[in-house]
């Protein structure tokens, strides 16, 4: 069975893998990552994607609607947003 979101991340990191390793990330994140992965701590590396996904899904909401020329107020939900 595939995996839609698998393949959907292996083709914008296809696409944009390059430009991505350029993108620095802060200070010990790196370290601390692979602390994780080392300790195979699943919960923590998820709780990252999570906040990243949460993050940007956010971000994106705000730039599609400051597009369209309303204003947006973007306050932390309690539902998870789903893509």
């Amino acid at each position: 069975m595939k995996n839609p979101y698998a393949e959907w991340f292996e083709q914008i990191r296809a696409e944009h893998g390059e430009q991505m390793r350029q993108l620095p990330l802060p200070d010990g994140l790196p370290e601390h990552l692979h602390a994780l992965v080392e300790a195979r701590d699943e919960d923590a590396i998820t709780f990252m994607l999570k906040l990243a996904w949460q993050f940007g899904a956010q971000a994106g909401y705000a730039a599609g609607v400051q597009q369209q020329g309303t204003e947006v107020s973007v306050k932390p939900r309690r539902n998870s947003v789903q893509a």
